[in-house]
């Protein structure tokens, strides 16, 4: 133990030779003197060690050399944006207005780029990249066609997730149906729940929650109803509990999303819209109506199913109530024709 002990203070002795001011020996002339038992040779240090020692510090400074360089560089590398992908992991549906966008790429074109944008190289297409984050820089320089400064980066998928999770929650956030459906399709990639989790700051109950809401309401729903930033957690549970309860509700929000006029309206109203009709009574598939005569007493039932209409009468009244049906049959025909206003 005690030779250990020495060696450490000997390695950190070594240390302070890499300091531009050293402490001299001369004791200060107000200094009072001191006995000490006498002063103990330190510990030789190996040679070995020294080296090790002072090849970590100089890979330490060059390591802090290129980051400077890089950062004086404003980002490092400049590329074509012809050249990079969106994220494989979309994260963002469209904004309801192009204003904020056309600002940005205005800026951009009169002053420069000042962030750069982050990107990997893609995987699996040779000479091309993929962006981590910063899609609005990189469409604004695609459309201006410049180049854009981009630091490139090695991250694999599940890195690449939860860089662009951390960047998104420093920005811009995303809407509770944009966090859904970012973990819907980090599902379907294969990522792990626990990268997820990482990847938008969330725990377990409110990722299953996520999922709940996407297994419920396809992508194609979602996508035409877009961001609702207005439309929280409770909401999209709503409906998603609605469509599980009522499987034709998918067909009446999307004939109601197809409307001519509802591409026009803002996410948030388009999604008013979407949880009306799905929460709009559905014609009951079957219904019954007790038959009664003018005392209270129940005469029999009417039953009305898609398609089928019975009636079940009390034996007793049966054969008197099933002449007088057939004779007012072509009476009640009529009538019926006449209100719908055909032949």
């Amino acid at each position: 133990m005690t030779s250990k002990s020495r060696s450490g203070r000997s390695i950190l002795a070594n240390f302070g030779s890499f300091s531009e001011s050293e402490t001299t020996s001369d004791p200060s002339p107000s200094s009072p003197a001191r006995v000490d038992a006498p002063a103990q040779p330190p510990a030789r240090v190996g040679a070995g060690v020294i080296g090790a020692t002072q090849r970590s510090l100089a890979e330490l400074r060059e390591e802090r050399d290129k980051l400077q360089a890089l950062v004086d560089a404003a980002g490092g590398s400049e590329l074509d944006p012809g050249s990079i992908d969106p994220s494989p992991f979309p994260d963002r549906l469209p904004d309801d207005s192009q204003v904020d966008f056309e600002a940005l790429k205005k800026l951009i074109a009169e002053e420069g780029q000042k962030v750069p944008i982050q990107v990997r190289r893609h995987p699996k297409v040779s000479r091309r990249y993929q962006v981590v984050y910063g899609h609005r820089r990189w469409r604004a320089a695609l459309d201006l066609g410049i180049k854009v400064k981009a630091t490139v980066v090695a991250l694999s998928d599940s890195e690449l997730v939860v860089a662009q999770g951390i960047e998104n929650a420093a920005r811009q956030d995303l809407s509770w149906i944009e966090r859904a459906l970012f973990a819907w399709r980090m599902d379907q990639a294969g990522i792990k729940a626990r990268d997820i989790r990482v990847a938008l700051s969330i725990d377990d109950p409110e990722l299953a929650r996520l999922r709940a809401v996407c297994r419920a309401v396809p992508v194609d729903v979602i996508e035409a109803i877009g961001r609702a930033p207005k439309a929280g957690r409770p909401r999209w549970v709503a409906m998603a509990a609605s469509i599980g309860e009522d499987p034709a509700a998918l067909d009446r929000v999307r004939k109601t999303l197809s409307g001519d006029k509802v591409s026009i309206l803002t996410s948030d109203d388009r999604f008013k819209l979407a949880l009306a009709a799905v929460k709009a009574p559905s014609a009951r598939s079957r219904s019954e109506i007790e038959l009664r005569g003018p005392a209270g007493r129940v005469l029999g039932k009417a039953t009305f199913a898609k398609g089928d209409i019975k009636l079940t009468v009390a034996e007793e009244h049966a054969s008197g109530f099933g002449a007088f049906l057939e004779e007012e049959l072509p009476g009640l025909v009529e009538r019926f024709f006449a209100r719908e206003g055909t032949e």
